[in-house]
């Protein structure tokens, strides 16, 4: 039950996180992706995934890592949108990477598009002293693409293995 409960709760909390965290400050720490990883490897060594599965999920997320940090060098995404989009892809493995790759760039697209729109507007006056807000206000100051990452994540996770396992009858008898 314990091992539901986490399959069930840990990575869309972790992603949560990740966008409020994003949204607010406009980075991600370092903690968030290590926690995504630990627990990654705590609940698939616990669920019993097979060796070779945790090579091919290991394989998505280093292949992940060099896209997306080569992406960071370029200046195109922050250190900590590269580091979760890895942890997720580590999650997901290689069938659900296309899809989350999908719609996270579905997502991102919209999100910079209404954050474009939303720069164009003046900030009213009672919201301009909210710091995150301003920040995310500023023309100067990226896109929290941490916000989409976890909109995507969040979409494919349903169809995962790892919500396949949760034994929902087991967990509504509790």
């Amino acid at each position: 039950m314990i091992l539901d409960l986490a399959r069930l709760l840990l990575f869309p909390a972790l992603m949560a996180f990740a966008a409020a965290s994003d949204l607010f400050t406009m980075t991600i720490s370092n903690r968030v992706s290590v926690a995504l990883v630990a627990g990654f490897f705590v609940l698939a060594l616990a669920g019993g995934m097979a060796p070779y599965d945790l090579l091919t999920h290991a394989g998505a997320g280093a292949m992940t890592l060099a896209i997306t940090f080569t992406c960071f060098a370029l200046g195109w995404v922050g250190g900590g949108d590269a580091k979760v989009a890895a942890a997720v892809a580590l999650w997901f493995g290689f069938p659900h990477l296309m899809d989350f790759a999908l719609y996270a760039s579905l997502f991102g697209g919209a999100l910079t598009l209404l954050l474009l729109q939303f720069r164009q507007w003046p900030l009213p006056y009672g919201l301009a002293g909210q710091a995150w807000l301003a920040r995310l206000h500023a023309k100067e100051t990226g896109i929290p693409y941490g916000i989409a990452l976890a909109l995507g994540a969040l979409m494919i996770y349903p169809d995962t293995e790892w919500v396949k396992a949760i034994d929902l009858a087991h967990l509504a008898l509790r």
